[in-house]
């Protein structure tokens, strides 16, 4: 089937000429990877966010592994986390040994449900070494009860923080509240440097561990030693360390996107208003339960009420496709994949909440650049296909 004309995008990237002229400065400095300009993405989020140390690396999915390295997971041990996420948060526990320990989510924010880690702490607390709540499109877990009931078994947990940029939960960022908080700047994530991500913390013993390890066990910095005439060329491969880093490149477009953060996060706020406005009242339709200013809007999930129409979330997200509109499913919970399921015995029934969620989620375009006019097409057509089949 060919795509319309007029078809609207899933996602688009937000970039503009300064993104255009700071990769320009990089390839004409001379240095191309890991380098002064790194650093300073580094201090600028690190500032931007309110923590003492921002570590850049090529993808969120580095910046978990190497939180789980400093943390000191063990073989064998449980890292607890909602089967509702990405291949990422869970795959990055097996690369330790360990077994994710997966609890079910909330009905209506999809996030890890904060009774339900209690509950498995009671009983398995002695064998876990950690947890990983996700932020699921921009919505903020409930933090504060997830430090509090992890403090009490003396359990460290790492934000996937990968949707929620930049948004606050009272005066602190999300990602902030735990050890360690982990965000992506992949392609489609609420900045971008095309792949990447920085792992943020306050500790300094995990800071200098992953400023270790992110680039080949190495025990200092080495990347003047090429540029700098006063830069020592010895340096000691101290651990068995992984090629973790963010480029020069790379992070020259995170510095002109993070000076626009604030501004994205309000236009998509704006296209949040207007579906919410439009799509209102739809009795085939729920629409996310979210404070508009507590949330990061990296996704717009809504369920369909499938009771009322004829047709199913596949063939209704299959209509708008049709239509020329891009949508997404997020997420296939992990217990259904097939490595999950073999490996680890998981039945679909299982997490219930998170399969019954899976099965009539889907998510609509939400991204800076998305103009009111397609906006409006997207809720007329969303309109249009639940008149055509309602029951």
């Amino acid at each position: 089937m060919s795509r319309p004309i007029n078809f609207i995008p899933f996602y688009k990237p937000h970039l503009g000429r300064e993104e255009e002229e700071a990769v320009l400065k990089v390839m004409r400095s001379g240095w191309l990877t890991t380098g002064k300009v790194a650093a300073r993405f580094e201090e600028e989020f690190a500032s931007f966010v309110g923590v003492k140390h921002a570590l850049a690396v090529n993808s969120a999915t580095s910046g978990l592994h190497l939180g789980l390295e400093s943390l000191g997971v063990k073989s064998n041990s449980l890292v607890i986390t909602s089967p509702y996420t990405f291949a990422s948060t869970a795959e990055v526990i097996r690369y330790m040994g360990a077994d994710p320990l997966f609890i079910d989510i909330e009905e209506d924010t999809y996030n890890l449900s904060p009774h339900a880690l209690e509950r498995a702490l009671r009983v398995k607390g002695k064998y876990v070494s950690a947890v990983i709540p996700v932020h699921i499109a921009g919505l903020p877990c409930k933090m504060e009860a997830i430090m509090a009931i992890s403090e009490e078994y003396g359990i460290p947990v790492i934000e996937d923080s990968a949707h929620a940029f930049p948004v606050k939960m009272g005066k602190r960022m999300a990602g902030t509240f735990a050890e360690l908080g982990i965000y992506s700047f992949y392609a489609t994530k609420p900045i971008t440097t095309g792949e990447g991500g920085m792992v943020v913390t306050n500790r300094e013993d995990l800071s200098c561990r992953i400023r270790v390890m992110r680039l080949h066990g190495i025990d200092r910095d080495v990347w003047d030693r090429y540029t700098d005439p006063s830069a020592d060329w010895y340096y000691q491969v101290v651990e068995a360390g992984y090629k973790y880093n963010l480029s020069d490149l790379a992070a020259s477009i995170g510095l002109a996107q993070l000076k626009k953060a604030k501004n994205f996060l309000s236009m998509r706020r704006n296209i949040v208003k207007n579906y919410i406005k439009g799509l209102s009242g739809l009795d085939f339709l729920k629409l996310p339960k979210a404070d508009l200013n507590g949330h990061a809007w990296h996704l717009f999930i809504v369920k369909l009420v499938e009771t009322k129409l004829t047709i199913n979330r596949n063939e209704f997200v299959a209509k708008l496709k049709e239509e020329g509109i891009g949508v997404s499913v997020h997420y296939i919970p992990l217990h259904i994949m097939p490595y999950y399921r073999k490996r680890y015995g998981y039945r679909e029934e299982d997490f219930p909440v998170s399969l019954r969620n899976f099965k009539v989620s889907f998510s609509l375009p939400v991204y800076p650049g998305l103009t009111g006019e397609q906006v409006d097409r997207i809720i007329a057509t969303v309109k249009q296909i639940g008149s055509r089949f309602y029951r």
